[in-house]
């Protein structure tokens, strides 16, 4: 087992990148790696409730995840169970820590138990994208 972290800056307070994260019209904004839609975005944000989206690359692939939210505490902390749609046995953990700073929030993002190095690498090409895609969301005011 492997992990990702990533570390951003978001200039915006904790409390809208924490809704960025469970808010379904939010969400439809910047998940997904590359400019292709959020085709359904499905949150029932509290403790133990469970949340899945699905998006479409520019390529026409479409990808799926659904996960059970393990800890709750807006606006600094979110878990949650992470699920391919694809690959249903295979579970692992993302972790969102949100912290003020002087320009707006900082970031730190971790897919944990990721099962291999080829997964992690791929994981992180596709979270940086959305990443990307979060941080022009708030650039965009």
């Amino acid at each position: 087992m492997t992990s990702l972290t990533l570390i951003r800056r978001i200039k915006a307070p904790p409390e809208a990148v924490f809704a960025a994260f469970v808010d379904p019209e939010t969400i439809a904004l910047w998940w997904g790696p590359d400019q292709g839609p959020v085709l359904l975005a499905e949150v029932d944000p509290r403790l133990g409730g469970r949340f899945h989206v699905r998006f479409r690359m520019e390529d026409g692939t479409e990808h799926g995840s659904t996960g059970i939210f393990e800890e709750y505490d807006p606006p600094h902390r979110l878990a949650m169970s992470w699920t391919w749609d694809s690959d249903p046995g295979e579970t692992s953990r993302v972790e969102v820590s949100l912290q003020a700073v002087e320009d707006g929030t900082e970031l730190v993002f971790v897919h944990a138990r990721l099962p291999d190095q080829a997964s992690r690498d791929s994981h992180e090409q596709g979270w940086n994208g959305a990443l990307d895609k979060l941080e022009a969301v708030f650039a965009r005011g």
